[in-house]
């Protein structure tokens, strides 16, 4: 079952400013390139290892507003289980 979800712009604005940002860690900017890797793909989805680092992400409690915006969006494009 496949994802058609892409990223917002919002998210893409942040997920950039990750990216730039020289004091981000390696899991964070591995979900924000993930995010901004399909901001216009919606056959693009969101590779395990990018999920665990997006879900890592999250639950630091160090992460900025803007890591954690690019990794929610990088999450909610993964897979689908059945």
């Amino acid at each position: 079952m496949t994802n058609k979800k892409v990223t917002s712009k919002k998210a893409a604005s942040s997920a950039s400013k990750t990216l730039r940002s020289t004091s981000t860690g390696k899991k964070s900017k591995s979900a924000a390139g993930s995010a901004l890797a399909q901001r216009k793909a919606p056959k693009k989805q969101t590779s395990t290892k990018a999920a665990k680092a997006a879900s890592k992400t999250l639950r630091d409690g160090r992460t900025s507003k803007a890591s954690k915006s690019a990794a929610g969006s990088a999450l909610a494009q993964t897979k689908k289980r059945k």
